[in-house]
């Protein structure tokens, strides 16, 4: 089975070609709708299909057996996969206030798509879907409940795809069927959660309402007093801008790519230690509510860029946290091995790269053969 999966942005378009699940070709069509760009997303997929063909991957896009969008935001209807139709394009429509940077783009490859291949088959993947196993308790924010009620002002998270296929990569290494294991992964790129899965569901995450919440990322700043941005707009201050494009990393140390900062703070850049601190102390936070959540833990994951390349900061993460089961082997974390974990440590500490295209293209495939 042939499954296209697309990532389509405000102007780009990221593209992978599946063959039974194997990946056979990937691609990605930038700057849409911008001087020295393709006009729009239905010139961008034309590249698309131009570039599959003359690679001999593909005859054409109609020759596809299903096509799998990651679709940012599902609200609270959406839960798992769904195979689209008008009813489910217009639903992703009204979810656009939920998700304003994201869900139009979203919105345009899955009808430009229709457009070019209208008998193919298309399955929306919802990066919320995940978390919608969260208990109300974890997800309802302590405000009058009227702005939940009225205008869906709650916790929804993010990463939702990333943390699934990890979680279930992380439960064939544990020898055990996901729905029996508890664990805390940690995606850990440019954007960054954590997950507490319960028995193979999510039960918290560290995003909210936005992608803005929770530990720091490489611009956004994560978790801040709530008057900060009431205290920055009554100056004038453009707060949106600020928490979600000037802060976390780059505005502590005036650099978001953390192999940089890593050099610099060895060179004994001030700033630059402090933002890893700063960095490690917010994920070390979760980490240790959700393992108190949990209580029984049996693994903690590591994925994304930062967590599957940073040796530092996978040392950092774990220092001292014995007590809490976690014995991390400094030798095979320097190694860069998929287990990091002590030989006597009860709780596993694995590395694994994260693959939400495949799981994109797992989770179509299982709609579409239904």
């Amino acid at each position: 089975m042939r499954i296209l999966v697309l990532n389509a942005g405000s102007s780009s378009l990221k593209y992978e070609l599946f063959d039974n699940l194997e990946s056979v070709a990937s691609g990605v069509v930038e700057h849409i709708g911008e001087p020295g760009g393709v006009k729009d997303h239905e010139a961008a997929l034309e590249m698309a299909e131009k570039r599959l063909v003359e690679g001999g991957f593909l005859e054409s896009f109609a020759r596809l057996d299903g096509i799998g969008h990651r679709v940012v935001h599902g609200g609270e209807r959406f839960v798992a996969p769904t195979r689209i139709d008008e009813t489910v394009v217009e639903a992703i429509r009204e979810l656009i206030p939920l998700a304003p940077l994201h869900n139009p783009a979203n919105l345009q490859g899955i009808e430009s798509m229709a457009k070019k291949a209208p008998g193919v088959p298309q399955v929306a993947v919802f990066d919320t879907a995940f978390h919608q196993t969260m208990p109300k308790e974890a997800w309802l924010y302590a405000i009058p409940t009227e702005f939940y009620e009225r205008d869906g002002l709650r916790r929804y998270g993010f990463h939702g795809t990333s943390h699934h296929y990890v979680a279930k990569e992380a439960a064939k290494r544990l020898g055990k069927p996901l729905d029996a294991c508890n664990l805390v992964t940690m995606h850990l790129g440019n954007g960054a959660s954590l997950c507490a899965v319960w028995e193979g569901q999510s039960v918290d995450t560290s995003m909210g309402f936005t992608p803005l919440a929770g530990l720091v990322m490489g611009t956004r700043s994560g978790d801040i007093d709530p008057e900060i941005p009431i205290w920055m707009m009554k100056r004038g201050i453009d707060a949106d801008k600020v928490l979600n494009k000037q802060s976390g990393l780059k505005g502590l140390c005036g650099d978001n790519d953390l192999r940089r900062i890593e050099e610099r703070a060895a060179g004994g850049d001030a700033k630059s230690k402090t933002a890893l601190k700063v960095y490690v102390h917010r994920i070390r936070h979760y980490l240790g509510a959700y393992i108190a959540q949990l209580g029984r833990v049996d693994a903690v994951v590591f994925t994304a860029g930062v967590g599957e390349h940073s040796v530092l900061v996978r040392q950092m993460v774990c220092e001292g946290l014995e007590p809490l089961g976690l014995f991390l082997d400094t030798e095979k974390n320097l190694r860069g091995e998929a287990v990091i974990s002590a030989e006597n440590s009860p709780v596993g500490i694995f590395v694994i790269p994260t693959d939400e295209e495949k799981e994109i293209a797992v989770q179509t495939e299982a709609v579409i053969g239904r």
